[in-house]
């Protein structure tokens, strides 16, 4: 997507990018202060988005996703002692403390009372522990030998032993957003093992063997802790691995029966750290300072943008050097505290206090504070070349979509300004009808879908110390199997909701959001059209993969075809599974975003909390006439049959997909045919429909045939196809019709129009004949006229005039 030598022009650059483009990442300022005095380090509870910090005896908690930097955190006590890890209940009701590699504590905080959990085994050592919303229990203890998995036991002040999966661990990742834990085991930890512990049960995984380089002959390398993140992007969770030998990051889509390498990036550094923004791949290369973004729906290995470094923006979005500049200027003794601070964060950022967090959070320990990543798209949009695949990627986005479509409708209004090609216009057209088009019918066939957003919303804003019942556990497991099947019957077959839809659409739609920069190859990056869709997060039913060696216990029905693996042993997926485009777009439509629990931005976007989550990055044809062509409609000179081009390849597009476009987009067409004297040419576009008939184009026609009569013939005969009768009546009368216009109302059984229109009308033309002729024909044929006050006084008129005529 990114080829800066043939971008937008300067003036187009100058209008999108309204920071400066200094980054396409930035972080802002002020974050959230976690530092207490006696603190050592801060920990992270992804599962209550919490960031904690302990003292000896004391426990600080504060909310990561809506907060101030005032926000007095949460303090509870605890005993004193080591603390390795801390973790919330999701209920809020127990503190879980890692004391040691062979203890965990638990403290009731209703009850004020504490129980342990101790290994029994000298020859096993706890890794960690975790949190669930699954049925079969509350809490997953890792260790050495396996997952220990218990339900608690509150009469009891106790845990309850339900199973144990027996394994040798080397270490684990786990995130509450993906409910997935991945257990490294083996030589080199190459091999892993994934568990999901999700509202619908557990599903277990096939092994898998990572792809390592090696280094030397007869030297193994050996598979870190830090090299492997779990992601969910776009409903879909994927495992990233870092080669720190090969300078490759590997990624790996999970299915509930295979694991499948879905290509390799490259990295340009030795330390990577990884970060998912509204679906977007964050790669920072530390070593370089700099952030990679690569969106995997676009199927493209090629970065959105240009490498750029992460940065620093203060308190009104101005940069660290706008500020020095303004404090420069002022001499504020309070300005200049601030860029002391913001100097201080700009050295501090990449350094070794920074710990990356799930999935678009920073952790400074070393100064107590906690960061959240942003996009700029405004700066993304400026250094964009390829439009369609620039549009493409904004009505993809959720965070921020005000501001997406704010941008989209920026860079439709530059293209045409700039004269673009048509071909490209029309690609961009197409992309933003076949997005509303899609979002309209997904909108129609999930009732319900507007109580399914606000339900999700009000949970996800609901504290986590507060009692949440089963029910919405599960409405906030927001990633787990049942919703994965939810639009499949029991055969494995789409319901009626996909199977409206037909292959055309889906495929067209594929093709224009994918900006058609498909791989051919079988390990391309995110494969979206040839891979199912699940919606949030859950594991989608996929093929056989070379490495998934086994089947699981969850054999349900394949609604993907296989075909045959390449001589490498990968699997390519069937193009059958292209409806999963359907049921990707739908889970956008109900969770707004791809962080479900993520929440609303930090202090900075304060205002988009109370946003409606249904703020949608389309555009429908209203706003496209309103905001697009009667915008350019007024900047643009010369040849208008360019503009009149465009509008046609727009009615095109919308009449594809079956949308009705603004009535004021065909009186503009019908203005810039007749701007340019192509009357021979509008003639053509009436006749055939090109432009539809209605009321405001027949008046505008009119307006413009009083030079050219053709074109006032063209909107009277419009005015009379669309059974206007009275301004065609009207218009009749206007030119002396008279007995025309009495036919017109008898043949039409017209009875809205009153007789005293045509006889005034004849007793202007001064002509005693036509009055008497109209008052024949009301007498005749208008029911009761002659009982009327109107016969009595037209009838006096008449008389007067043949009066005066005799005279």
């Amino acid at each position: 997507m990114f080829r800066p030598q043939s971008g937008l022009s300067s003036r187009s650059r100058a209008a999108l990018s309204g920071s400066g483009a200094l980054s396409h990442v930035y972080i802002q300022y002020p974050p959230l202060r976690c530092s207490v005095p006696g603190a050592v380090g801060l920990h992270y509870d992804d599962g209550n988005k919490l960031i904690i910090a302990a003292t000896s005896n004391q426990i600080f908690s504060w909310h990561a996703n809506q907060f101030t930097s005032t926000d007095v955190p949460n303090v509870a006590t605890i005993n004193e002692g080591p603390i390795l890890s801390i973790r919330y209940s999701l209920d809020g009701k127990i503190i879980g403390v890692q004391r040691s590699p062979q203890e965990i504590e638990l403290i009731s905080l209703e009850k004020s009372t504490v129980f342990k959990q101790q290994c029994k085994a000298e020859s096993e050592c706890i890794l960690g522990f975790f949190w669930t919303d699954c049925p079969t229990c509350d809490i997953v203890i890792v260790k050495t030998s396996g997952l220990d998995l218990y339900s608690l036991q509150f009469e009891l002040n106790g845990l309850k032993f339900v199973e144990t999966k027996r394994f040798n661990v080397s270490w684990y990742v786990y995130t509450h957003e993906s409910r997935l834990v991945l257990l490294a085991s083996g030589m080199q930890c190459k091999t892993l093992t994934g568990f999901q512990f999700s509202a619908g049960g557990i599903i277990r995984l096939p092994k898998f063997d990572v792809r390592m380089t090696k280094a030397e002959v007869n030297k193994k390398p050996v598979l870190c802790l830090e090299d492997v993140h779990i992601a969910t992007m776009y409903g879909r969770i994927y495992c990233l691995q870092v080669d720190r030998v090969g300078m490759q990051l590997h990624l790996y889509r999970f299915y509930r029966d295979a694991v499948v390498h879905q290509g390799s990036l490259p990295i340009y550094s030795t330390k990577v750290a990884i970060s998912v923004v509204d679906n977007v791949l964050l790669v920072h290369q530390v070593d370089a300072k700099v952030v990679l973004l690569y969106d995997i729906f676009a199927d493209s290995k090629a970065p959105i943008s240009a490498p750029l470094p992460l940065l620093v923006r203060g308190p009104s979005g101005s940069t660290i050097n706008s500020t020095r500049n303004k404090d420069r200027q002022s001499g504020s003794s309070s300005q200049s505290a601030e860029v002391e601070t913001l100097s201080m964060v700009e050295d501090s950022v990449y350094r070794d206090g920074w710990v990356f967090l799930n999935s678009d959070m920073i952790c400074d320990n070393l100064h107590g504070f906690l960061w959240r990543i942003h996009l700029d798209l405004e700066a993304i949009a400026a250094s964009s070349s390829e439009v369609p695949s620039l549009l493409a990627f904004l009505q993809r986005r959720r965070l921020k979509a005000d501001k997406a479509k704010q941008l989209s409708l920026e860079v439709m209004r530059s293209i045409i300004l700039e004269r673009r090609t048509l071909s490209v216009i029309a690609s961009a057209m197409d992309i933003l009808t076949v997005s509303y088009a899609h979002a309209m019918r997904l909108t129609n066939y999930l009732p319900g879908a507007s109580e399914t957003t606000a339900s999700n919303r009000a949970i996800s804003q609901q504290p986590s110390g507060s009692h949440l019942s089963e029910s919405q556990k599960a409405a906030r497991s927001g990633i787990r199997l049942s919703e994965n099947v939810q639009n499949l019957d029991v055969n494995g077959k789409a319901t009626k909701a996909e199977t409206d839809v037909t292959e055309v659409e889906k495929e067209r739609l594929h093709s224009i959001l994918t900006s058609g920069m498909r791989e051919s190859s079988s390990s391309s990056l995110g494969d979206a059209d040839s891979q199912e869709y699940s919606n949030t997060g859950s594991i989608g039913a996929k093929p056989e993969d070379t490495a998934g060696s086994s089947s699981t216990n969850l054999n349900i029905g394949k609604d993907i075809t296989r075909e045959d693996t390449n001589a490498k042993g990968e699997k390519r997926i069937s193009k059958e599974s292209e409806k999963s485009s359907l049921r990707y777009e739908k889970s956008l439509l109900q969770m707004g975003s791809g962080e479900n629990d993520a929440g609303g931005p930090l202090e900075s976007d304060i205002p988009e909390l109370n946003r409606p989550r249904t703020i949608s990055t389309m555009i429908s044809p209203d706003e496209m006439f309103k905001n697009v062509f009667a915008v350019v409609e007024e900047e643009m000179s010369g040849d208008p049959m360019y503009l009149v081009a465009l509008i046609v390849e727009y009615c095109r597009s919308a009449a594809a997909e079956k949308l009705k476009v603004h009535p004021g987009l065909h009186v503009l067409m019908v203005q810039l045919l007749a701007r340019g004297e192509s009357y021979a040419e509008l003639g053509q576009f009436v006749s055939s429909k090109i432009i539809e008939p209605s009321r405001e184009v027949a008046l505008k026609l009119l307006e413009i045939g009083s030079c050219h009569l053709p074109t006032r013939k063209l909107g009277m005969d419009m005015l009379r196809q669309l059974a206007c009768h009275s301004e065609y009546v009207g218009l009749l009368l206007q030119d002396g019709c008279f007995i025309e216009a009495l036919r017109y109302v008898r043949r039409n059984k017209v009875h809205t129009i009153s007789p005293s229109l045509f006889l005034e009308a004849a007793i202007s033309t001064k002509d005693s004949q036509k009055l008497a002729s109209v008052l024949r024909f009301c007498t005749d044929f208008v029911p009761n006229f002659e009982q009327t006050s109107d016969y009595s006084t037209f009838s006096a008129i008449l008389h007067e005039m043949n009066n005066i005529a005799v005279a």
